[in-house]
């Protein structure tokens, strides 16, 4: 490849992450903080509701069981139906369902949205990951996976803020501070909804602000980039392949720690001293900064260095040394920065680790194998934030169930750090 080719395609490729990317990141804002919101509403509701620690844990964690059973088919559905149409849907179904929140009233229905709301959003993350195969080769995947889930920290950030203030709105029309919560957080997937089924394409085949020219360029690398992952594939049979089922495992374990973490995260500063509401929810949005940088620099070095298993393997030890340490300590101060170190660590292993799969399935394989490893990697969002109510219904202190987030991370930085196979020796080359 000559060096004006080379230079015409970086242009290219800039010109698409401009556009693409900050819409993207801010679609998954949207969805993230319709993911999170109840991590902040669980400061006020539980006590207006009368939940323990058990059932906030079960119900937050209900979202993953949604999650789980339909990850795969409505990522099969992004790819027949279009990005456009698809997303477009299950972003205004999941907008009504969180503003339907303000008719919770006993654990039933709390249950019960939780689970539809995880229904609903199954088919965003993965569609969004294979959307950005549609536009991205191999060796910027990282880096635009990573830029794209930024919108996680930030998401943090911003839900810190928002609630800081929204819980102070108790009583306005007659609703808790909590209720409000859940509407202002779920109206704007209601309306971006609309905006993307507008404006978005499915691809660069049909994308409008691309020129004749540039979008034959991009069709034509991106092919091109396509078979090359075709040719190192072992199988396109992804439910079979023992491999792809390594990966589910290994993302299980991972996010076990990301969702313990992040949906007890207010009520975990909480537990430091006498907070009020609204101050907890406020210093939430500290490791929500860390995420982010851990999320940026890690992907970025990784990307550089084309190295991914021992990225993860080191974040996830990071983030389990981190919890232990919080654990143990007593001064808020130092648990605050124990915390940030944790969010670092959770969210750096991100662009690494989804290089990994991206870059080994086939262009075939690639909707139901992205689709089965975040869908069943996506349970350990149900098991951390029920493990962790379930440990503190027995024990108050936050000290055990710290330790139970930190362990399944130490297993998850050995199985990836012990993973020279074939797939993943390829996948560092890339």
């Amino acid at each position: 490849m000559d060096a004006v080719q080379t230079t015409s395609q970086s242009a290219i490729l800039r010109k698409v992450s401009l556009r693409l990317i900050p819409f993207m990141l801010l679609l998954y804002v949207i969805a993230y903080l319709d993911r999170i919101n109840i991590s902040f509403a669980g400061l006020q509701m539980n006590k207006d509701l009368g939940f323990t620690p058990e059932i906030f844990g079960l119900g937050s964690g209900a979202f993953f069981i949604g999650y789980f059973l339909f990850g795969v088919p409505s990522n099969v559905m992004v790819a027949k139906l279009g990005a456009r149409k698809w997303i477009a849907i299950i972003m205004v179904a999941w907008g009504l369902l969180s503003t339907a929140f303000v008719e919770v009233k006993n654990v039933e229905t709390f249950y019960l949205l939780r689970f539809l709301i995880g229904v609903a959003e199954a088919g965003f993350f993965p569609g969004m990951i294979l959307y950005l195969t549609y536009w991205f080769p191999r060796r910027e995947h990282a880096q635009a996976v990573s830029r794209f889930m930024t919108a996680i920290p930030l998401a943090g950030i911003l839900g810190g803020l928002v609630a800081s203030q929204v819980l102070q709105m108790h009583g306005i029309l007659g609703l808790p501070g909590w209720k409000w919560l859940f509407l202002i957080t779920g109206l704007p997937a209601i309306i971006f909804g609309f905006v993307v089924f507008f404006c978005l394409s499915d691809g660069p085949a049909d994308c409008k602000w691309l020129s004749a020219d540039e979008r034959d360029r991009l069709c034509a690398f991106i092919e091109d980039d396509r078979k090359g992952v075709a040719a190192s594939a072992q199988s396109e049979n992804v439910f079979g392949n023992p491999k792809v089922w390594t990966f589910a495992i290994l993302y299980f374990l991972l996010t076990l720690g990301m969702y313990g973490f992040q949906l007890w995260l207010p009520q975990i500063i909480e537990s430091f001293g006498k907070l009020t509401d609204s101050t907890a929810a406020l210093l939430s949005a500290i490791p929500a900064v860390f995420q982010a940088a851990g999320m940026i620099l890690v992907a970025r070095n990784s990307d550089r260095t084309a190295e991914r298993r021992l990225h993860v393997a080191s974040c996830a030890w990071l983030a389990a040394s981190s919890l232990v340490l919080c654990a143990f300590c007593k001064d808020p101060i130092l648990s605050l920065i124990c915390l940030c170190a944790s969010a670092f660590g959770l969210w750096g292993v991100v662009g690494p680790f989804w290089a990994l799969p991206t870059t080994y399935l086939g262009h075939n394989a690639k909707a139901a194998g992205i689709g089965l490893i975040n869908s069943v990697g996506n349970l350990g969002g149900f098991a951390g934030p029920y493990l962790v109510g379930f440990i503190r219904q027995r024990n108050p202190d936050f000290m055990y169930s710290l330790f139970a987030l930190a362990a399944p991370l130490v297993v998850a930085g050995i199985i990836v750090s012990f993973l020279r196979t074939e797939m993943a020796e390829s996948s560092d080359k890339v």
